[in-house]
């Protein structure tokens, strides 16, 4: 699926998610503050969840959706700037942030740990890492029809992989757990995971 399609779909679903993500996204982000990395911001859910302390630097690899992120900025939008950016490639130098920040998008770049040495990288020593993704089920039928429906549902969603164990991946490169739950949602069919966390200093 070419990445305009994908963009143009995708903001129907933003759109009817967002009431049901809302709460979650508000706890998740209202208390950052300082030099945010949003990766793979898409159209621009999280912007109106940031505090006033969070100086934002949203990416997005799929120009079309920085398209529709820049018309989301809010106003005024001084402390949020977009642009295009490969979360497997991160265009800044180390120790940049102090927080980085993912959510509903990790499951569809194409290289996990790459992305994961990145959020390393770029974040400072004691750096935040918070997480909403959806994640493989610890339910064994459940993982399996997962990963049964991946090359389908891939195609479909933009290289989406329903089962991946993203949380794991990045408590095992050494971040450390603060808070670690999994949210239910009445519209929300996969398993969900809520992470902060934290680079050790």
């Amino acid at each position: 699926m070419g990445k305009r399609w994908f963009a143009w779909i995708y903001r129907y679903i933003d759109r009817a998610q967002r009431p049901f993500t809302a709460a979650t996204r508000r706890e998740l982000l209202g208390d950052l503050e300082g030099d945010i990395l949003d990766v793979g911001c898409g159209p621009g859910t999280n912007f109106e969840h940031y505090g006033p302390g969070a100086h934002v630097t949203a990416i997005d690899y799929n120009e079309h959706m920085v398209t529709l992120a820049k018309r989301a900025l809010p106003a005024p939008h001084a402390t949020i700037e977009v642009q295009q950016a490969d979360a497997m490639a991160l265009p800044f130098p180390d120790a940049s942030f102090d927080a980085y920040v993912s959510t509903l998008v990790l499951c569809s770049v194409p290289d996990l740990d790459r992305a994961v040495e990145e959020a390393w990288r770029v974040l400072r020593p004691g750096g935040q890492l918070r997480l909403f993704e959806h994640v493989r089920s610890e339910h064994p039928w459940k993982a399996r029809l997962q990963r049964w429906a991946n090359p389908v549902w891939g195609l479909l969603a933009d290289g989406c992989h329903l089962d991946r164990a993203t949380d794991r991946a990045f408590i095992q490169r050494g971040f450390e757990v603060i808070e670690e739950r999994h949210p239910r949602m009445r519209v929300e069919p996969l398993p969900l995971v809520v992470l902060k966390a934290r680079k050790p200093k």
